[in-house]
């Protein structure tokens, strides 16, 4: 008998990139994943090929993501940010280490790790993370997928046309960079309600993920549950997460992300030192945020102020601990399965936000890797692709999936809330104008001119913009409102103007050109998206 197993990671970040601010604190959220998750997961990959140990992952890479680590002016910016942090644990060596050696240990760690990043990062990989990305696809340890478009909660937007202009920008943007199309893609946030399966049929996606409610409230009874794929009538294959895989994984309480010997995440020598000490490396106007030297552990249940400190060789140990029991964890419950599903080998999809690893769990990336290494002593663990698994199981279940999303209690609460219920109005008479100038320009109600057909693709790009389901989550967690309310505002107004000039004839090219150099995404986007019907 064999098991199955997919892990799968869904890498996303909203478009973040403010070149009228020399230091922007938003944009501090893509360099920490950088140093923190995709960078790690790219080295973890590289040894897991010098020393050919067998399995593939599955990572969805999202279209504003995607554009961002092709962007080179965010490359400046991380390569200025590593060589920030790298000055900042050699003056804190030099400073509290002389006096307390295990500060200086910690600060030699991280000014090593650092340093590390900045070499494999410019020399390595000529600061092309999507070629190595691709390089691994091209070996079989990668299965690439990507998000629909910029992460819409796809069932609350106004028309088929604006669903299928969403998952055609991000099928086009993945595409742009890697040069193929993907089999399968990954539904921002899990959210699905019948009907979104067959405009993914329509553009040729083959599978994607949603959580375990969506297979379980399917309209026939799932014969298999979760542990097999369900293909809906319109032919896409649907992957239901494994809650009892995922909880130990991504659970700070029950799972093991809350040992005590990891890394804590909310300690930060960006708030523990001084400001005059600390200013230099930070925000120039004063504002503390995170650094990503943290120097200490979980500890316990007890207070920020009495963790202490971290042990990376410990944490390293506990992590290879956590990835062998986790490989025989799943080799017991695929093994018990195997007769409930009547000798059928069971599969079981771990998804999981990529971001977990690395930047949430430090160790994650060490975890992910010593997975790989430990199961390919089991040749009764095969570590697959959704896609791989289809091709070798072509008996599944079918039915349509229930409406669902993996937000709190499965469904769209954490997205339609009193805290961002007013954006949805606006969204919907911004999609509604959208699509009416589209056809208007197909049936030649416009001019046909180069500048009205920029002016049209600018449109679409804010509309895209405008309906990523960040701002809403934002809104509901209550973070940063400000700024993604600011963001809202911003490409809804963007939309008005545009639309407003287009209907009137007064197009200036300069404005034009100026949302085109501050949102250098979708660059081969298609009005015409917008015009269809349906």
């Amino acid at each position: 008998m064999k098991t199955y197993l997919s892990v799968v990671l869904h890498a996303h970040l909203p478009f973040i990139r403010h070149p009228e601010d020399v230091y922007h604190l938003e944009e501090m959220w893509f360099y920490e994943a950088m140093h923190e998750t995709y960078l790690p997961l790219l080295m973890a990959l590289d040894r897991l090929e010098q020393d050919q140990v067998p399995g593939t992952l599955t990572l969805s890479l999202s279209a504003p993501l995607l554009a961002m680590m092709a962007d080179g002016l965010l490359a400046e910016r991380f390569v200025a940010q590593l060589e920030r942090m790298i000055a900042l644990a050699r003056a804190d060596r030099e400073t509290r280490g002389a006096e307390e050696p295990r500060l200086a240990v910690l600060a030699d760690f991280y000014e090593a790790r650092f340093d590390e990043m900045r070499t494999y990062y410019l020399d390595e990989l000529q600061q092309d993370v999507l070629a190595r990305f691709a390089h691994h696809a091209r070996r079989g340890r990668l299965e690439l997928m990507t998000c629909v478009g910029t992460h819409p909660i796809l069932p609350f937007l106004e028309s088929d046309a604006g669903r299928r202009a969403q998952i055609r920008a991000g099928l086009q943007e993945f595409e742009s960079h890697f040069g193929f199309k993907p089999r399968g893609v990954w539904i921002a946030e899990c959210a699905f309600a019948p009907g979104v399966d067959r405009l993914l049929a329509d553009e040729g996606i083959g599978f994607a993920c949603l959580e375990d409610v969506g297979i379980l409230t399917a309209d026939a009874p799932p014969v298999y549950g979760t542990y097999a794929s369900l293909v809906s009538p319109a032919g896409v294959a649907f992957f239901g997460r494994d809650q009892l895989a995922s909880a130990q994984v991504w659970s700070a309480s029950e799972g093991y992300p809350g040992d005590y010997d990891y890394r804590e995440f909310y300690r930060d020598l960006g708030y523990d030192l001084p400001l005059d000490v600390v200013l230099p490396y930070i925000h120039p106007d004063g504002i503390r945020h995170h650094t990503g030297l943290k120097y200490h552990r979980v500890t316990g249940e007890v207070g920020l102020g009495e963790k202490e400190y971290y042990r990376p060789d410990v944490a390293r140990n506990r992590a290879l601990d956590h990835a062998r029991h986790f490989v025989h964890a799943r080799r017991d419950q695929g093994n018990e399965l195997f007769d409930k599903l009547g000798e059928r080998p069971a599969h079981l999809t771990c998804s999981y936000d990529a971001e977990l690893f690395g930047h949430w769990w430090f160790e994650g990336p060490l975890f992910l890797e010593a997975v790989f290494r430990e199961a390919a002593h089991h040749d009764d663990l095969v570590l697959s692709s959704p896609a791989s698994y289809l091709s070798e199981e072509p008996v599944q279940q079918q039915a349509t999936p229930g409406t669902s999303t993996w937000g709190e209690d499965s469904y769209f609460g954490v997205w339609l809330d009193p805290s961002n219920a007013w954006i949805y109005r606006h969204l919907r008479n911004a999609e509604h104008r959208v699509v009416e100038l589209s056809r208007a320009a197909l049936h030649g109600g416009l001019p046909s001119d180069p500048l009205t057909s920029r002016a049209l693709a600018q449109l679409g790009r804010q509309l895209l913009l405008a309906q990523a389901s960040d701002w809403a989550f934002i809104m509901k967690t209550g973070t940063t409102v400000e700024y993604a309310q600011r963001r809202q505002s911003g490409h809804l107004r963007h939309i008005e103007e545009l639309a407003a000039m287009l209907e009137q004839g007064t197009l200036v090219e300069a404005e034009l050109a100026v949302l085109e150099d501050r949102y250098p995404i979708f660059k081969d986007l298609d009005p015409s998206w917008w015009a269809e019907s349906g």
